[in-house]
């Protein structure tokens, strides 16, 4: 299977979960434009692939693209969190991405472990810095360099 983008998501507020937008513009050396979390430092954009939503599914929760705060949800990446830090990808043959962080500190506070008790960002989620930046869709594909 091929990686694609599944969904672009935005939150104009930390600790609450991204809402899914039609397309985003991503900013060199700064994250998705509008997005609380976007800023000129190392977590800039937050990626997790769906498979990772889909086993918190399993569980019996009703979850959205977006719910773990994460800007892009990928799908064909069932590995992600298995990258190394400094692994680039590129979108849709023009953005580039550098990996820099593998999960997270959770928060207690944030809006999904509030909610179900459970956070899957923290294991599974990554972190990333633009290094070129672009629109970014629902189906643009991805490619690990």
């Amino acid at each position: 299977m091929e990686a694609r983008v599944k969904a672009v998501c935005l939150s104009e507020e930390k600790g609450t979960t991204k809402k899914v937008i039609n397309k985003g513009e991503l900013l060199e050396n700064y994250g998705l434009q509008g997005d609380a979390h976007a800023g000129k430092w190392h977590r800039q954009l937050s990626l997790l692939d769906s498979s990772s939503i889909d086993k918190m599914r399993g569980q019996g929760y009703e979850l959205n693209f977006g719910d773990f705060a994460e800007n892009i949800t990928t799908e064909g990446l069932e590995n992600l969190f298995e990258l190394p830090v400094g692994q680039q990808l590129r979108i849709n043959g023009e953005i580039l991405l550098e990996i820099t962080q593998i999960g997270k500190k959770c928060h207690h506070d944030c809006e999904i472990r509030q909610t179900i008790g459970d956070c899957v960002m923290p294991r599974e989620g990554v972190f990333a810095r633009v290094i070129k930046g672009g629109e970014v869709k629902a189906g643009d594909k991805i490619e690990i360099l």
